[in-house]
């Protein structure tokens, strides 16, 4: 399980992400959020839904996982009916910003299309 302390750490990761990987001038149209489940946090694209602006929609691009046993933690993308699958093409990793990385840089179009 995380410590708190580690669980802080990477939510400071995934906010720098989220906040640089989106220009400040268009976050009213679409977002960067994450949600944690446990030793899982999730990757999600918010914007507002198309027949009312005033909610939002998100969308799932990548999730997280940390193996305690391992001390790494593990990328998975997500298919079109909505299952998640283990990313192979970096290895579990240290430090989730390894992770980040690989998902900014997007070598096979599956997180960002």
């Amino acid at each position: 399980m995380l410590t708190e302390t580690e669980k802080v750490l990477v939510d400071g990761s995934l906010n720098r992400y989220c906040e640089t990987r989106i220009p400040a001038h268009i976050r009213d149209k679409v977002r960067l959020i994450h949600h944690w489940r446990g030793n899982t946090v999730t990757l999600l694209e918010t914007r507002p839904y198309f027949q009312d602006p005033k909610r939002w929609t998100e969308s799932p691009v990548a999730q997280f996982r940390y193996v305690a046993a391992r001390k790494r933690w593990v990328l998975y993308y997500r298919d079109s009916k909505c299952r998640w699958y283990l990313y192979d093409q970096v290895k579990p990793a240290v430090s989730i910003q390894t992770l980040l990385d690989e998902v900014d840089r997007d070598p096979t179009g599956i997180f960002w299309g």
